[in-house]
């Protein structure tokens, strides 16, 4: 016992000052440091222990083993049953387990830690010509320790199956500390161990010829394959020795789908598959009704697909503006009431095509849907993003009534599907409640979601009548009550009435077998408490209206954009999957650092009614300060949740409280120290360029000391602008003179408005201050507000309606168009949106100019290039950067590639900060810096944002150019090219 405390307190010193931050959906979120005071995990759901390796789990069962503790272990945290949460200690492996350890390419196997992502793994496994296939919605932030605990099925599991079927083995630490191997061989452990015991008493329960019968006769239809309700005991007692024909006994089959409550898992070994036929097509069948997609889903069946997905027309209609999911629906015909999504694949085009028109064919005969769009290859992704987005997608319905996770698992066979969704319809018409129907119809699975308010007393009542109703009704087609999701803390406690008493009695006698003392996530499975206890909030508690400087009227106010968060965990990809959500987390790969954990966090003090300042408690400080302010979450979150505008809200208050701090002041003040450095420029430029003096001048003001500061040009933008003859003729274009490009980006700016003048266009700068994003970045909103008022006004007035403002640095502009409309004040809101319907960044309008006709080729150069294209955080996320790349390949033979960065790292000012530093580099290594590090020197490296440039040339010492200056480049020597050949000509 002294020697098991002293190395727990080493643990805790280890990952001393850490919080960890529960962003669990069944209990209120608590920030709690690292304790080694076993109390603690007995008042509260905490989150606490990230074990580094398996010497620190098999010392956690011991810790809970003695305190009669449990152990709660978790992945991504995305199940959906609450298989995650409860009394105890929280053990997390996503940070360290993450390693793929070996591979047999020839045998066809992996062996890999739990912490490892299924997409990330499917990457690594790639050039061997290998996949995992189990392939859930959520793979881009899955990790196999919880596929297995689910066993996870996914979009494609018609033909690629679960994660039973491909799991071969797993090592684990058992419930008495000792650590073991399953397989076909057993259950095996080199040390002392219950290992033999649990392998003995298991044989007994399945060699049982009563047993098998009752599970015979009690558990789910055979033929359906989505079957995640208990114990896997069927599974079991389809091996040899229990039946002649069966495969070997491997025990690992039970681990999967047992929500971690028989042992902690530290390797698995995975069977793998081949890679899919390169070519794929998707028949997007239309329906006028639910009934009639299931109807249609019945006879694609007998044509074999490789899966087929329901998308209702409640998922639909919020992609209908969306931002990121706007873009996806081009397809979409008319207004169906759903689409079933039917996909096939195959090496010959010619035979994919004979698949699609041979469905087709036969639904037309049957009359079933009004359209039948195919889409190919590439084009596929954007039906499966609309499809896997579903849940988060659904968080952004206005109102109380919010989709709930309840009945969203049920399988019935897809032919039993029809009648049974009929009579769920019936059912939740009963009780008045709408639903959203979505997901695996190919395998008799919907996801459907009612509309519940559980801030209600008479919403808790109806959400466990709901599900009371619906077990009966499961039992009646001979189905499972959870499909792939599993039983967690929400179905559990139905398992009785699912399977009856003798069955359930054999699935408490397997966790006794395993774990007596309940050292793995108690109450899951078996001895579940009932579904409606411990719920996040209380009901019908009075909320308190909270006054806020953003207008957030959109989402219903500041605490139902939190509430958005659906707890998918789409911030927690890793840099392989792409894109701009959650650069931090992408870093640090903890859970406070991710966008759910920020929402969650307010979520739980803008809830308390008692609290007359919810925002200003340095908890929400602390998980707010890793935040880069990148807007990736305003569109790769599914439900949207804004957590730069969160957090510009949440700081300003919480400075109204505690005060500004002199650092953002000073970054707020931008354009005014700006100004006053430009009248001492050569003072103020000996200083940063001098490395002793910029590093000292750097601590002074709290930036980190390696930090470089740019430089000051000779003049501003505007006083060059001031100083040169009035442009004459041409389509007027007004530009907007940011503060960045006026002080410090003046080359850019030149060269931005002789471009535009060469291809002509007239350029008029009209008067305006500051776009304020300084302001905004710091959280000094008040601030920002005058200004954007004030520009919003002076803007609308002389930039007559239907023309264009165009800005350099996306940051600038683009604020424009996405804040100026919340900030605007309530007389100013309809030309606050008619200026933001006129912001364009300078990419955006010269792609639009070329598009249509307005800027020939032929003007510029013909001279080979190539060039790589990194994205402003603001241009992915607000705009398109195809744009970017668009007028990049105006120059005939420029040849331009996107890297498939995320955040670049520096965001403004937070790159600058001493403890920011860090982090900031560390973002960059993640993709963006190695990529440019590989680059050719002849290559440039194209970049629109000034924190970009200046982050690429403090990271790899590469200098990157902003578009207009390629451009200028390349019409300028075009025309050097001209004058020469004319010379010789003369």
């Amino acid at each position: 016992m002294k020697e098991l405390k002293i190395y727990f307190d080493a643990l805790a010193e280890k990952v001393k000052g850490e919080l960890y931050y529960d962003s669990s959906t069944a209990h209120q979120a608590q920030l709690i440091a690292y304790s080694t005071d076993a109390s603690v995990y007995k008042e509260k759901p905490v989150a606490v222990c990230i074990p580094a390796n398996a010497t620190d789990l098999r010392v956690l069962v011991g810790f809970a083993r003695i305190h009669g503790l449990t152990l709660i272990p978790r992945a991504a945290g995305t199940s959906l049953a609450g298989q995650v949460v409860g009394s105890g200690i929280i053990v997390d492996i996503s940070r360290y387990f993450n390693r793929v350890l070996e591979i047999n390419a020839k045998e066809k196997w992996v062996r890999v830690e739990p912490g490892v992502i299924r997409d990330d793994l499917n990457h690594y496994l790639r050039p061997f010509g290998l996949m995992f296939g189990p392939e859930t919605s959520t793979a881009s932030r899955a990790m196999i320790g919880g596929m297995i605990g689910n066993n996870s099925c996914g979009l494609h599991s018609m033909v690629w199956g679960a994660v039973r079927d491909h799991l071969q083995e797993v090592t684990v630490i058992l419930s008495d500390g000792s650590q073991a191997i399953i397989n076909e061989q057993g259950i095996t452990s080199t040390e002392k161990s219950i290992a033999s015991d649990i392998s003995e008493r298991l044989h007994t329960i399945c060699g049982s010829a009563h047993n098998r019968e009752l599970v015979h006769s009690k558990f789910p239809r055979a033929a359906i394959k989505r079957r995640n309700t208990g114990y896997a005991l069927d599974a079991l007692m389809e091996m040899a020795p229990f039946t002649t024909d069966g495969p070997v006994l491997n025990f690992a089959k039970l681990i999967a789908g047992s929500e971690g409550t028989l042992a902690l898992i530290t390797e698995a070994k995975l069977g793998l598959l081949p890679l899919p036929p390169k070519q794929s097509a998707v028949v997007c069948i239309h329906c006028h009704t639910l009934s009639e997609a299931l109807q249609a889903n019945i006879i694609a069946l007998k044509h074999a697909p490789m899966a087929s997905e329901l998308v209702d027309k409640f998922i639909m209609d919020f992609t209908i503006d969306h931002p990121e999911y706007g873009r996806n629906r081009y397809f979409i015909e008319g207004d169906p009431a759903a689409l079933l999504m039917v996909e096939f694949m195959d090496e010959d085009r010619e035979r994919l095509n004979e698949s699609t028109s041979n469905l087709i064919g036969e639904l037309v005969t049957n009359g079933l849907g009004y359209a039948h769009p195919v889409l190919y290859d590439e084009q596929t992704k954007f039906a499966w993003d609309i499809r896997k987005a579903g849940l988060g997608l659904l968080r952004n319905q206005k109102g109380d009534a919010q989709p709930v996770n309840l009945i969203e698992d049920c399988a019935v066979l897809p032919q039993d599907l029809p009648a049974y969704a009929g009579e769920v319809q019936e059912l939740l018409a009963r009780h008045k409640v709408q639903a959203s129907y979505y997901a695996h119809a190919g395998q008799g699975e919907l996801h459907i979601e009612p509309m519940i308010n559980l801030k209600s007393n008479e919403g808790v009542k109806t959400f466990r009548a709901i599900l009371e109703e619906t077990v009966q009704l499961v039992k009646k087609y001979g189905g499972s009550l959870s499909g792939e999701h599993g039983d967690g803390r929400l179905r559990g406690e139905f398992i009785p009435a699912i399977f009856g008493e003798e069955v359930y009695s054999l699935f408490k006698e397997v966790k006794d077998i395993f774990d007596s003392q309940g050292v793995f996530n108690a109450g899951k499975i078996t001895d579940t408490p009932p579904m409606d206890v411990s719920l996040r909030r209380e009901p019908d508690l009075v909320e308190t209206p909270r006054k806020t400087i953003f207008d957030f009227s959109a989402s219903d106010g500041m605490l139902r954009l939190a509430e958005k968060c659906s707890g998918s965990g789409d911030c927690r990809r890793s840099e392989l999957s792409g894109g701009v959500m959650c650069p931090s987390y992408m870093a640090t790969r903890r859970e406070k650092d991710t966008t759910r954990a920020r929402a969650n966090l307010l979520r739980q003090f803008l809830s308390d009614p008692g609290d007359l300042n919810p925002l200003a408690h340095g908890e929400i400080y602390e998980v707010m300060d890793l935040c880069l302010s990148c807007k990736g979450c305003k569109t790769e979150c599914p439900s949207g949740v804004d957590i730069t505008k969160l957090k510009a809200e949440f700081l300003q208050h919480y400075y109204d409280k505690n005060g500004v701090p002199f650092r953002a002041k000073l970054i707020g003040n931008f354009s005014a120290q700006m100004s006053l450095a430009s009248k001492f420029r050569p003072i103020y430029n000996f200083v940063f360029s001098t490395t002793g003096l910029r590093r000292l001048a750097n601590k002074m003001v709290g930036f980190h000391p390696d930090r470089s500061i740019p430089l000051l040009p000779s003049t501003t933008l505007r006083a060059w602008i001031s100083s040169r003859p009035k442009s004459n003729g041409g389509n007027p274009v007004y530009l907007f003179c940011d503060e960045f490009t006026n002080y410090l980006d003046v080359e850019i700016g030149k060269k931005a408005i002789h471009l535009l003048e060469a291809l002509g266009y007239e350029v008029l700068i009209p008067e305006h201050l500051e776009s304020g994003r300084t302001y905004l970045s710091k959280g000094l909103v008040r601030k920002a507000v005058v200004i954007a008022n004030q520009n919003i006004n002076s803007l609308t007035k002389s930039i007559p309606a239907g023309s264009c403002v165009v800005g350099i640095e996306p940051s600038a502009i683009l604020t424009l168009r996405d804040e100026y409309p919340d900030l605007a004040y309530p007389v100013n809101k309809s030309k606050a949106r008619r200026l933001a319907a006129q912001a364009f960044t300078i990419e955006e309008f010269l792609a639009k100019e070329f598009h249509a006709g307005n800027i020939p080729k032929h003007l510029f150069t013909t001279e080979p290039k190539n060039l790589v294209l990194h994205g402003h955080c603001y241009q992915k996320v607000l705009s398109f950067q195809e744009q970017i790349r668009t007028i990049l390949s105006i120059p005939e033979n420029y040849s331009v590639s996107i890297i498939p960065s995320g955040c670049c790292g520096m965001a403004g000012s937070f790159g600058y900060e001493k403890e920011h530093y860090d982090i900031s580099m560390s973002v960059g290594e993640l993709v963006l810096f190695p990529a440019i590090r590989k680059l050719p020197e002849a290559t440039i490296v194209a970049a629109s944002g000034t924190s970009c440039r200046h982050q690429i040339r403090d990271g790899t010492k590469k200098t990157a150019l902003h578009p207009v200056e390629i451009l200028w480049d390349a019409l300028r020597s075009n025309q050097h090219s001209a004058a020469d050949q004319k010379k010789k000509l003369l």
